[in-house]
């Protein structure tokens, strides 16, 4: 099939649509964003993309902590609203009815409503051009109990986890194949 050659542009996705949980215990915001990523298993970090100019960026540089939490497609329309509204003007939690939750190790906020959250300390901070890149240990883990199998690792399918791509939000759907599937032997 024939490639179309388009501009130098970033196609990575689909992407987690994570809301970011910011603050010192004082004062807590939400950011939506989706330049979020795996960055190394062992130790487990990731890494955030922010802008400067957005509120959170400071309350992430200053406070040295972060969450990452995933909502699922039910939560889409909070999802979007923290990822617009800037928390300068907003109390975030409060106009979208969020409850935020303190983990065992932070003081930045979770948000109890969403079925999957990691509480992170920043390792290492990059000034990028239009983006910072913070760099985050996850330092704890937390999944809801209704979206887990008896294995206690997510179920995709009772999750519903919300992604982005290109602008649009989307449900990430299992295709029910794990890692190696094509070199284990069918019975």
């Amino acid at each position: 099939m024939k490639k179309n050659k388009l501009p130098a542009q970033l196609l990575l996705g689909p992407v987690p649509a994570a809301m970011i949980g910011c603050g010192n215990g004082e004062i807590n915001n939400i950011i939506t964003l989706a330049w979020v990523g795996v960055v190394n298993s062992n130790p487990p970090l990731l890494s955030i993309a922010v802008r400067p100019g957005r509120y959170s960026h400071d309350l992430i540089r200053n406070s040295g902590e972060f969450t990452v939490n995933i909502p699922s497609v039910e939560q889409v329309a909070e999802a979007d609203g923290c990822g617009t509204l800037s928390g300068r003007d907003t109390n975030k939690f409060e106009r979208y009815g969020l409850t935020a939750v303190k983990g065992t190790l932070l003081c930045a906020p979770m948000i109890e409503e969403c079925p999957v959250s990691m509480e992170c300390l920043v390792e290492q901070t990059l000034s990028l051009g239009s983006h910072t890149l913070f760099i985050g240990r996850v330092v704890a883990s937390y999944l809801t109990e209704n979206i887990t199998d008896a294995r206690g690792k997510i179920d995709f399918e009772k999750s519903r986890l919300l992604g982005f791509y290109s602008g649009n939000y989307l449900e990430t759907v299992p295709l029910n194949l794990t890692l190696g599937y094509t070199l284990k032997k069918s019975d």
